[in-house]
């Protein structure tokens, strides 16, 4: 499997490209709003379970084109620690913080998860990681996570213990990229994608039995879980990997700063939370801290294993 052609930074996007890039805009900032949501009826661990396994299931006929689940399957230590860290573990905090906090300061917290990336790379013995930009981006959005939290917390109703849970979440979405880079980038993504979501989906298989005999919640609640595993996960991650394909791995990356504007504007407009002045002062901090912690290093960098598998993805579709 080769490496494909990155698209430059500089230039022009297709229209497919851009309507891909609003899409994905779209769908990785609303799952706040329907966590919130479901949240309300069902329990964090219900949402999980239901969402990987439907999820999972939906995917797994487009892993298995093309042996991408075999190889996954041979790989399965490191899909296992993948799916468990990205998906199984932040899933269920995601939902338990949500409990407390509003769902677009939820969104907002997880916009620091470039800064986490940044930190985690340098553990792990990337000594480029922290150049001066870097190091300068990280303080910015140190501060801007700081005035969120900390201007929200004067009203006297911001959990803290959702604030370490949205923070050990940032530290997860960090994590598990670290491990599909270095242990998972000679396997096609769709097949670990696949095989991670039903690993998750096994874990939290009593509580889905357990859940059977307890009724059906609300409609809304129902389709808010359709919406969280058909959408922003099967479809999600599909219409990712195309605009990979169409955009590059670089300008793809530019939604992580476009989905916490959509969470925090659905909560305003949908479930009537307040635009706090935590929101307003930090979240330009946070959004400048993470774009200058993220700046590529001057050297070029090694094959991006999401951009392999994009190629994969669109070769086989």
């Amino acid at each position: 499997m080769s490496a494909p052609a990155a698209a430059p930074v500089t230039g022009h996007m297709s229209r497919r490209a851009w309507g891909l890039f609003a899409a994905m805009s779209l769908i990785w900032g609303v799952p706040y709003l329907f966590i919130k949501i479901a949240v309300t009826e069902i329990s964090p661990a219900e949402i999980v379970a239901l969402r990987t396994l439907i999820g999972g299931l939906v995917l797994l006929p487009l892993a298995l084109r093309g042996g991408a689940f075999r190889a996954a399957l041979q790989a399965w230590p490191f899909v296992v620690a993948f799916g468990v860290i990205e998906m199984a573990v932040p899933w269920l905090l995601l939902g338990l913080a949500e409990q407390h906090v509003a769902s677009g300061f939820a969104g907002l917290m997880l916009a620091s998860v470039p800064i986490f990336g940044t930190v985690v790379a340098f553990a792990l013995g990337d000594r480029t990681a922290l150049s001066r930009v870097r190091v300068l981006g990280l303080v910015v959005g140190i501060g801007g996570v700081a005035a969120l939290v900390g201007l929200d917390s004067l009203t006297g109703t911001l959990d803290p213990i959702a604030v370490v849970e949205l923070l050990l979440v940032a530290l997860c979405y960090a994590i598990g990229p670290a491990i599909a880079s270095r242990k998972l980038a000679h396997v096609p993504s769709m097949g670990v994608i696949a095989l991670s979501l039903l690993v998750a989906a096994v874990l939290y298989l009593p509580v889905t039995i357990s859940s059977v005999g307890a009724g059906l919640p609300q409609p809304h609640v129902i389709a808010s879980v359709l919406v969280l595993a058909l959408v922003c996960t099967a479809l999600a991650f599909v219409l990712f990997f195309r605009l990979i394909a169409e955009a590059g791995p670089v300008r793809a990356t530019v939604i992580t700063f476009v989905n916490p504007a959509v969470a925090v504007a659905l909560g305003v407009i949908v479930l009537g939370e307040p635009l706090t002045w935590g929101i307003v002062l930090g979240f330009p901090l946070v959004l400048l801290g993470s774009y200058w912690a993220t700046r590529p290093a001057r050297r070029p960098a090694p094959a991006d294993p999401v951009a392999l598998a994009a190629e994969d993805t669109a070769r086989d579709a």
